[in-house]
């Protein structure tokens, strides 16, 4: 059957897809749910976003669940969260997997410190400007910019690489 994501429902060690094991919930929205999982051919870890059953049944969200992964796949910016997979299980469940990311969405950041030193608003700010400026040049809007779609990502010794997430209601306007 269909995943019902509306709780979160797929539980540690399930096998998603035959190809993804799910470690554990990281967050739900009013799509489905996101899971950190592990790409089991390569034991990687990814993040599995799984659309909910009650709306793979609607032709507007699912188109709008695909947009997301064409909008996301078109835009090969560094500071844009990489795409994996995308797909649907035999039942129909409908999935994209992103690259896994470790540190944290710039709302933590933001209610931890009152404020911000001009140069680390700028470290922040301009990769997210590049990555506006690449995506509106291929027609793709992202309409949900806000800190917590901007993730301060940590890979080995670097600490604050901005990734923009969640391309869930971008409007494509050309390409």
């Amino acid at each position: 059957s269909l995943v019902d994501d509306r709780a979160g429902s797929l539980a540690p060690g399930t096998v998603f897809a035959e190809r993804y094991r799910i470690e554990a919930l990281l967050g739900q929205g009013g799509m489905g749910a996101v899971y950190r999982a592990t790409q089991l051919a390569i034991d990687r870890p990814v993040a599995l976003k799984v659309m909910r059953a009650d709306l793979t049944h609607d032709l507007r969200e699912v188109a709008r669940f695909q947009q997301e992964a064409r909008a996301v796949a078109a835009l090969r910016h560094p500071n844009v969260v990489g795409l994996v997979d995308f797909g649907a299980t035999e039942a129909g469940a409908l999935f994209l997997v992103m690259e896994y990311l470790v540190g944290e969405p710039l709302s933590a950041r933001m209610r931890r410190e009152a404020a911000f030193p001009v140069p680390d608003i700028l470290r922040i700010a301009l990769p997210v400007l590049e990555v506006l400026e690449e995506a509106h040049a291929q027609g793709i809007i992202h309409r949900d910019m806000k800190p917590e779609n901007l993730f301060l990502a940590t890979v080995g010794r670097r600490t604050d690489i901005v990734k923009v997430l969640d391309f869930g209601i971008a409007k494509v306007t050309g390409g």
